[in-house]
């Protein structure tokens, strides 16, 4: 019986799956049925125009770009099938199916045709047939009536996008890789689209709007925004845009693309690799959205990306800076920032903890923090509970930025713990172990949107000004006091030998030490004077050129000091003199007190931005009573011995 409903359907295909076992991997089993859907569906959705199509082709010796529009014209549609067959009458050759099935495929325009080669499906096609399973497999997906007629394009949608979550689901291994949990896309397409995005939206009788994804992966973040700016304004024209490295995934989210959009611009979807080969070079986005990959290594690529960044600065997209080739999330970052229209954009990126905290200062990721908290566009980050993904386990976090900040928003950022508000799953799914409930995502919006209002108490609020993430990293000097002693250990060897008559005595100074020792080069000299050398607080001060302290390296030592308030609106030379100040108020205030003969080494000094999230939301909890300890120990002792004198131990 041919199903009826989205369920139905749904079911349906899922149960033929189960005809590709031991043909097929399980992780496989998507890369089969998905390409089928999509093939049955444009079967289905070309079926009316069919003969006028075939017609329109009819004596054509090749298809140019004016023969393919008219193609395209005669079919209604963005692709076509110049194939005189269907699912249905490939069916009547049964013993010729895989052989009349490919050609099938190539008579496909251009952009439907690279769909389905992306599956690398024509090879699947070879193994179900090796196996015997083709005709009962494309037998059943004949009779599921996908026709629009019977499934609108959003319940078309709908199915393919359910079938993807199941299929995901079912490997979890890889499904992280490529797929984002549904509730996390909404949690961040509810904190993007709000406030006076929100009214924008609704308050446009025909609003237009772009949303971009540069690591796409199927394209699940691309579809809830859409579906998001939809209910908000149905009368909104939502345009979609993508691009992903691998191939099979490109294919699911192109897949996804036709299925939900009627008349969907396949170029509107790319391959390729957004760091090395950005696909939309010269476009702007309205909303831009991404969960790229963490920790992922791009040393193999790295040749283009650092010369776009030497050689176009801030010209290009890398200008503030390049991560640590481990890990290329900010790489991801600085190319979506570089979509923002400049009347203004929204950002959301989903990270693991180390972009919040990784680098020194002055390293990449540090100048990458400290331009972005410059331009004043990070306008709050949340974190997530942890076990939320396919794939790992760790802490991640939603970053939303913006060109745009709200007045009130301009110069602060806003910091929500959700780590707390995840719902344990009742079947864990890989390393996926927690989900945001619909209520736990409408309680984080709240946290958000009323961040200066009504939850401004709240202890899982925070709203801190920009240099609060800001530091100067300062070097701490101490003067090098020295005594020079002749042991034993340094006249042991070589030219030093004839020294030996030396060992014992004592030198206030280097050039007292090296005047008994003739006949040695400069570079044994040094290296004598250093095996002789021995630190004494008591001994006195080693002077330098021009009479000033050596400093010791040894003593020497590093401090974080906050950055002033108020800095970063401050004139460059201004910022010199407030960061002097204050280095040298926490000389006087919290060093000198226990060093008194310590100074800073300005010189040194670099200026870094991190955001210790967790540190801000620390809360101290007191050690138990030593009292309330003993009792426990003394009453598990009791026990103890009260089980051993069961056992007649």
């Amino acid at each position: 019986m041919a199903p009826q409903g989205f369920d139905d359907k749904v079911a349906f295909v899922w149960k033929v799956a189960d005809k590709l076992r031991g043909t097929f991997k399980q992780h496989e089993y998507g890369s089969v049925m998905l390409p089928l859907l999509v093939l049955r569906r444009m079967d289905a959705v070309l079926a009316p125009t069919k003969a006028a199509v075939l017609a329109k082709a009819n004596g054509m010796s090749q298809i140019g770009p004016g023969q393919d529009a008219l193609l395209k014209k005669a079919a209604g549609r963005r692709f076509y099938n110049i194939s005189p067959l269907t699912f249905a009458t490939l069916l009547h050759d049964d013993k010729h199916l895989a052989d009349n099935l490919a050609p099938y495929i190539s008579c496909l325009s251009k952009e439907a045709a690279e769909v389905i080669d992306a599956y690398a499906f024509l090879g699947k096609i070879e193994r179900m047939d090796r196996a015997g399973i083709l005709y009962a497999v494309l037998a059943d997906f004949a009779d599921l009536d996908l026709r629009p007629a019977s499934v609108s394009n959003e319940a078309m949608g709908y199915i393919f996008e359910e079938l993807l979550r199941k299929f995901s689901e079912m490997s979890n291994e890889t499904a992280g890789e490529h797929y984002t949990p549904r509730e996390v896309i909404r949690l961040m397409v509810n904190l993007l689209i709000s406030g006076q995005t929100a009214t924008d939206l609704t308050s446009n009788p025909r609003p237009v709007r772009t949303v971009y994804d540069p690591a796409a992966g199927t394209g699940g973040m691309l579809m809830t925004a859409m579906a998001h700016l939809k209910e908000l304004n149905p009368a909104a024209i939502v345009s979609v845009f993508g691009q992903e490295l691998n191939d099979e995934t490109w294919a699911i989210a192109q897949s996804d693309l036709m299925m939900q959009i009627a008349d969907a611009d396949p170029d509107q979807f790319r391959r390729g690799n957004t760091l090395t080969q950005d696909a939309f070079r010269t476009e702007k986005f309205d909303v831009i959205l991404a969960n790229p990959p963490y920790g992922v290594d791009w040393k193999a690529y790295a040749a283009p990306i650092k010369i776009e960044n030497e050689k176009q600065g801030f010209n290009g997209r890398f200008g503030a800076g390049l991560p640590r080739v481990s890990d290329g999330s900010f790489l991801f970052l600085q190319h979506m920032l570089s979509k923002m229209k400049p009347t203004g954009s929204r950002v959301g990126i989903v990270l693991s903890g180390s972009p919040l905290f990784s680098g020194q200062a002055g390293s990449g990721e540090s100048e990458i923090r400290r331009w972005i908290l410059e331009n004043d566009w990070l306008e709050g980050i949340v974190a997530l509970p942890d076990q939320m993904f396919y794939n790992t386990g760790i802490s991640t976090y939603v970053w939303i930025l913006t060109n745009a900040k709200a007045e009130e928003d301009r110069g602060t950022v806003k910091l929500i713990d959700a780590r707390e508000l995840g719902t344990k799953m009742r079947k864990s799914l890989g390393d996926k172990r927690k989900e945001l409930t619909s209520d736990a995502i409408g309680q984080i919006a709240m946290l958000y949107g009323g961040a200066r209002g009504e939850y401004a108490a709240d202890p899982r609020v925070k709203v801190l000004t920009n240099e609060t993430f800001g530091f100067q990293r300062i070097t701490v000097e101490r003067p090098m006091r020295r005594r020079w002693e002749v042991t034993p250990e340094a006249v042991a060897d070589g030219v030093y030998a004839a020294h030996a008559s030396l060992v014992g005595q004592r030198f206030a100074t280097e050039k007292a030490l090296l005047a008994e020792v003739p006949g040695l080069t400069p570079a044994q000299k040094k290296v004598f004077a250093k095996a002789c050398a021995i630190a004494d607080p008591e001994a006195p001060i080693v002077a330098g050129r021009g009479g000033q302290a050596e400093p010791d390296p040894d003593l020497r030592d590093q401090e974080n000091v906050p950055l002033p308030e108020g800095w970063l609106a401050l004139s460059e030379k201004e910022r010199e003199k407030a960061l002097v100040e204050t280095a040298e108020a926490h000389l006087e205030n919290e060093i000198r007190p226990y060093v008194p003969d310590a100074w800073i080494d300005h010189a040194k000094t670099k200026v870094g931005f991190e955001i210790p999230f967790t540190r801000q939301f620390y809360v101290y909890s007191p050690p138990r009573p030593v009292e309330e300890i003993a009792k426990e120990i003394k009453d598990l002792e009791s026990k103890i011995q009260t089980w051993m004198s069961g056992l007649g131990l």
